[in-house]
């Protein structure tokens, strides 16, 4: 706890504040994106950018827990630099896709792609938990 402290000028109270805060604006961000999905010509747009910034925001309210700096060095670690490279690539190419090349049916199949790879890398912060899906995936497959 004292090395966590020691992260950040902020007190801890505020800490907890910042990330809820950050952790509930994401969520609300992601929900309000699946429920405007539906809405004629641009519901497919609003979907992908409220969707990536509700995880723009869950990603970065785990920052104000353990400080900026520590977590960038955390999330490249060897264990999840791959899946945080493949998870931020996501998020760039669902927005790209949206906007830029204008493909829904690709901006859709990165929004699958950002759940995959966001789930893959939360898990490597609980203790064996890949191994574990990894595990159970490979005896559904037999």
């Amino acid at each position: 706890m004292q090395a966590v402290n020691e992260a950040s000028t902020l007190s801890w109270a505020n800490r907890i504040r910042g990330f809820v805060i950050c952790f509930v604006i994401g969520g609300v961000c992601t929900i309000l994106g699946v429920c405007v999905l539906f809405l004629p010509k641009i519901g497919l747009i609003l979907f992908i950018v409220f969707y990536t910034f509700g995880n723009i925001c869950a990603l970065g309210s785990t920052m104000f827990l353990m400080g900026p700096l520590k977590q960038l060095k955390r999330m490249c670690d060897k264990t999840r630099a791959l899946a945080t490279t493949f998870m931020l690539t996501c998020l760039v190419l669902t927005l790209c896709a949206a906007f830029w090349w204008k493909n829904f049916g690709l901006a859709l199949l990165f929004v699958i792609l950002q759940v995959l790879s966001f789930t893959w890398y939360s898990l490597s912060y609980i203790p064996c938990a890949r191994e574990a899906i990894l595990k159970m995936v490979s005896i559904c497959i037999k």
